[in-house]
């Protein structure tokens, strides 16, 4: 991949579910692809590619998969290193008890938080507001001095919530961190090895909680979630299955029309209420199960 220059970048229409379909045809066809969420929390694809671009190609190529693609803007961006510049790149970011840097960074800031060191070309929620509460909720639990030696991470990301719990809780912690996405479980894996922290994090693919590992290691004294709404509501009686009694969850990606749905699907699985946080338009919340 050549990496100096200009790159194209693609904008995709939001979208409430990205069809599987969608999101194999954009990873084969661009050379990087990225998504963001917008504040109604629908996902908006990007795609990312230093090559000559020709919008009629990229769409002739998509009916030929019998897939019509969402409305779409482009732009060329110009930088010596686009991927770094434009993909990659932020600020360091604080959160509660932690400092989050890229890899762009020559050297760690220098702080008396916990850093946490990302590669952020799939790892954009680092700077989203989902991420900051769940992030909250952690170090909440840690004053609470919770139960943390077996944690799950379902919808991993960029692993940015297992990294966090694993600089909180080493050595006595064990975390299973999961996704849907091959390329999410390999960017966790990187980051996990970038802070010395792969002795205490297992990351690989499963389809919510269906993989042998998320069966293998349950109960869990911690059960992460930071995904959207409609798949949070759909997996609570797996959540509430997998979690041990006095165990904690920490869910996200919901907006504050969703928070009633999201609570009340758990709320019927037996788990209470602990807090919401509030950040913008978007919810995270810290439920318990009673033993």
């Amino acid at each position: 991949m050549n990496n100096a220059g200009s790159c194209w970048q693609v904008i995709f229409a939001p979208q409430e579910n990205t069809s599987p379909l969608l999101e194999e045809f954009l990873e084969e066809y661009f050379e990087v692809v990225a998504c963001d969420y917008n504040d109604n929390g629908q996902e908006v694809p990007m795609g990312y590619t230093s090559r000559d671009f020709n919008a009629k190609d990229l769409e002739k190529q998509a009916a030929a998969r019998g897939i019509e693609l969402p409305y779409f803007t482009v732009s060329l961006l110009s930088s010596e290193n686009w991927l770094k510049d434009n993909v990659i790149e932020f600020a360091p970011v604080e959160v509660e008890d932690f400092l989050i840097y890229g890899i762009h960074e020559k050297q760690a800031p220098k702080t008396a938080k916990l850093p946490i060191r990302i590669y952020a070309a799939t790892a954009f929620g680092s700077e989203h507001q989902t991420t900051k509460s769940c992030l909250k909720a952690i170090c909440e639990l840690n004053r609470m001095n919770a139960p943390h030696a077996n944690i799950l991470d379902v919808g991993c990301g960029s692993g940015i919530l297992s990294l966090g719990a694993a600089k909180l809780w080493q050595p006595e912690t064990r975390i299973t961190a999961v996704d849907i996405d091959q390329e999410a479980v390999w960017v966790t894996r990187q980051n996990a090895a970038d802070n010395d922290l792969a002795e205490f994090i297992t990351a690989e693919v499963s389809n919510g909680y269906e993989a042998e590992i998320v069966q293998k290691n349950a109960p869990y004294d911690i059960i992460f979630a930071n995904i959207l709404a409609r798949p949070l509501i759909e997996m609570a009686p797996d959540l509430a299955a997998h979690l041990k009694p006095g165990g904690y969850a920490v869910l996200s990606g919901f907006i504050t029309d969703q928070e009633e749905w999201v609570i009340n699907a758990h709320t019927n699985q037996g788990l209470n209420l602990i807090k919401i946080y509030e950040l913008d338009n978007w919810r995270a919340a810290l439920m318990e199960k009673p033993e």
